[in-house]
């Protein structure tokens, strides 16, 4: 297995397999968010909004509970996958 490490200062990283996860959380986070932006479309638009109390039914409620939950989780996931890009782009770039 071939290292690269022109600049003693890098840490050493092998040239080898580039599955470290990235993609897997890339497409994870985005797959999470799209779905929290369409449940939260969903229920601003069909299942008629948002109260002063809340949802107005049932499903509004459902949509509202999920859109809650996948936002911010989706967030989270697609700015962990887009630093752990940035940061194995940076590691392997050439000198």
């Amino acid at each position: 297995m071939a290292l690269r490490n022109s600049d003693p200062g890098r840490p050493r990283v092998p040239n080898g397999p580039p599955d470290d996860g990235t993609r897997q959380l890339l497409v994870g986070g985005f797959s999470t968010l799209a779905a929290g932006v369409f449940f939260a479309v969903m229920l601003l638009t069909v299942l008629g909004g948002v109260g002063v109390e809340g949802a107005r039914n049932n499903l509004g409620w459902l949509a509202l509970i999920l859109g809650a939950m996948c936002l911010p989780f989706g967030l989270m996931l697609t700015l962990l996958g887009i630093a752990k890009w940035l940061r194995r782009r940076n590691l392997t770039r050439k000198p």
